[in-house]
């Protein structure tokens, strides 16, 4: 697909995200082998959608997975968890972030034991991403790059995307990981938001806003960058030395049919990590024979090992205190800033 315009590339992934509803939120079509068997419901953030069918058509193989008719419904991490939450039928999710399932424990839809399996609750890794123009106009190298005068960046809106969270704590921890203070992480932190020209209100959104030419940079997830990619798009992205690990968590429900809670170990599964590293996720058990990932910079090697890794749980006090100090409404260091720079869409 090289020479594919931004303006052509971006319809095709429109019309990818509109066959998923990805960006809507709403309950899609039934997709599985049809007749007699069991329905499951299985609600999600956007991002993962190619990987959850990947997944869905390899368990439809097996014993387990035969005669399951899936019923989907993707968007916005915490959208997607409220309305779980105000009625919407799920029997398995797959959220962005783990407070969006604590909130379904909170009201008693989930077990409070949900993170007691072998993945700690973990279904998807990848890491926080740059993603540039072709042939990257911008000479964008790494973090510092970001905050020139004249870069345009475009992340999700942290009120109601997960994957905004995880591209805004790497955009503020590498500072501290690259040996900086709180201090200066902060001051960072605010030049980025100053660069900031868009919010869309997803990571599916942010990535089609960025081929629609909105901005100079995407900060995405690897995965997404590497689905897009192997959707034609020719952008580049780049892996910086100092990055935030992302853990997606996926839970069952506690009124759910069986068959969910094989669904999920399937995920968690060799064969079913198999089927997410193939469309850009990077494999939370060992045992995984990853192959060639097509879309990656290196196809045979697609997930680098950064200089410095960095976890929400090892280096940031884990999500409650994150919460607490970036994104609590009002008094969080994120709504401050959105505040100070006028960026709160």
């Amino acid at each position: 697909m090289r020479g594919r315009s931004r303006h052509t590339g971006a319809a095709l992934i429109a019309g990818v995200v509109a066959c998923l509803l990805a960006l809507t939120g709403c309950v899609g079509e039934a997709v599985g082998s049809g007749g007699s068997g069991t329905t499951l419901h299985l609600v999600g953030f956007a991002v993962p959608a190619e990987a959850n069918k990947a997944a869905q058509e390899a368990w439809a193989a097996t014993p387990e997975g035969q005669g399951v008719t899936w019923e989907q419904s993707y968007g916005a991490s915490g959208d997607q968890s409220r309305a779980v939450v105000n009625g919407l039928e799920a029997d398995y999710v797959n959220f962005s972030l783990e407070g969006d399932v604590t909130r379904l424990v909170d009201a008693g839809l989930v077990d409070p034991n949900w993170k007691d399996g072998p993945t700690q609750g973990i279904v998807s890794d990848s890491v926080v991403v740059i993603v540039v123009a072709p042939g990257n106009p911008k000479g964008i190298k790494g973090w510092d790059d970001l905050i020139k005068p004249g870069v345009r960046i475009v992340t999700p809106n942290p009120a109601s995307s997960g994957s905004a969270r995880w591209n805004i704590l790497a955009a503020y921890h590498q500072v501290i990981s690259a040996g900086g203070t709180e201090q200066q992480a902060e001051d960072y932190l605010r030049k980025f938001f100053g660069n900031v020209v868009a919010l869309p209100g997803s990571g599916r959104d942010a990535t089609t806003a960025f081929l629609q030419g909105t901005a100079d940079v995407l900060i995405s997830y690897e995965n997404e960058a590497i689905l897009a990619r192997q959707s034609g798009e020719t952008f580049d992205y780049l892996v910086p030395d100092d990055t935030l690990k992302i853990e997606n968590p996926g839970a069952v429900l506690k009124e759910a049919d069986p068959k969910a809670q094989s669904y999920l170990d399937f995920v968690i599964s060799p064969e079913g990590q198999q089927a997410f590293a193939g469309k850009g996720f990077r494999p939370v058990v060992d045992g995984v024979e990853v192959g060639e990932v097509g879309g990656a910079n290196d196809p045979a090697n697609p997930f680098p090992q950064p200089k410095r890794l960095f976890t929400i749980n090892d280096d940031l006090g884990g999500w409650k205190s994150v919460n607490e100090k970036f994104f609590a409404d009002g008094t969080g260091l994120v709504p401050r800033i959105q505040a100070e720079t006028g960026k709160q869409q």
